[in-house]
């Protein structure tokens, strides 16, 4: 059994310990709470935007022309990796990297094995653990969550439009870890490019006059499109990345105040047989002395 002065010690270490992710987890529920309202803002204008572009392109017949719309052989891929620049958020960066990691290898088996499939990462932790594993990461976004706005992040989807506009790269998507609930993330994989066109369902919703034409709007409409689901999904991580924390540090706190327990419990046991055995001295000396 350890000393009585070895368990006050881990004690006084696991107190310290529940003090700091009992505050973690206070300022990741405070930053999730304004996550969780922009991320859910956003959505219901990126679903109604994909809806709009959805049913303009389907009454075009030459939406074709896009630059942002070409389909062509995926030659070279680019996966975008949003991860988090901090860990303590349990398994949210393994996660989505293993997610990046296993769409590589199943639906770019041949562009990995062939050198033609680029990583670029929007967190620190998933580009370490990519790098780790020997993949190819040619760029990173990091500082993007120090000030997440939707300017910033405009300029990094515009880079990306750009790259596959002038055919550096025939394909590129979005890996990341989109928020349900604080313990809840789902990892997923979107074709950010090029845009995909659903087909005209001919169910007579396209009966209206456009001012300007649908071609100009379409136009203006891609791009702009483009930049919200870009930025949509760094806001999905990001929320996403506060309820991971959240929770992690919610358990952690949890399993300090239980080892505290376990702790004390052995100290008082510990305290109680050393006070026994001095009893026992006392005794066994008295007695020597009456005898």
């Amino acid at each position: 059994m350890a000393g009585l002065k070895e368990i006050r010690t881990r004690i006084a270490s696991v107190k310290t310990t529940r003090q700091v992710t009992s505050a973690m987890k206070m300022v990741s529920a405070a930053k999730l709470k304004k996550a969780q309202d922009a991320i859910m803002q956003i959505r219901p204008y990126a679903e109604k935007l994909h809806e709009i572009l959805t049913s303009l392109s389907a009454s075009l017949e030459n939406v074709e022309d896009s630059v942002y719309t070409q389909s062509r052989e995926p030659k070279k891929v680019l996966l975008i990796l949003v991860s988090s620049n901090r860990g303590l958020c349990g398994g949210f960066n393994s996660n989505i990297t293993k997610k990046a990691v296993e769409v590589a290898k199943t639906k770019y088996e041949q562009q990995l094995q062939l050198g033609k499939l680029d990583f670029m990462c929007i967190g620190k932790q998933g580009a370490r653990q990519l790098k780790h594993r020997g993949y190819k990461v040619v760029a990173d976004e990091n500082e993007l969550f120090d000030a997440l706005t939707f300017e910033n992040v405009s300029r990094v989807a515009e880079e990306c439009m750009k790259s596959f506009a002038d055919k550096h790269y025939d394909r590129i998507e979005l890996v990341y870890n989109q928020f349900k609930n604080a313990a809840v993330q789902v990892q997923a994989a979107e074709q950010f490019l090029p845009v995909e066109i659903e087909e005209d369902n001919d169910d007579g919703n396209y009966n209206f006059i456009y001012e300007p034409s649908k071609e100009h709007i379409i136009r203006e409409l891609i791009p702009r499109s483009l930049k919200i689901q870009f930025y949509k999904a760094l806001l999905d991580s990001n929320a996403a990345e506060h309820g991971a924390r959240m929770t992690a540090m919610h358990q952690a706190t949890d399993n300090a105040t239980d080892l505290i327990g376990s702790l004390t419990l052995e100290y008082n046991k510990a305290r109680q047989a050393a006070i026994t055995g001095e009893i026992l001295e006392i005794v066994s000396g008295a007695e020597a002395l009456n005898g």
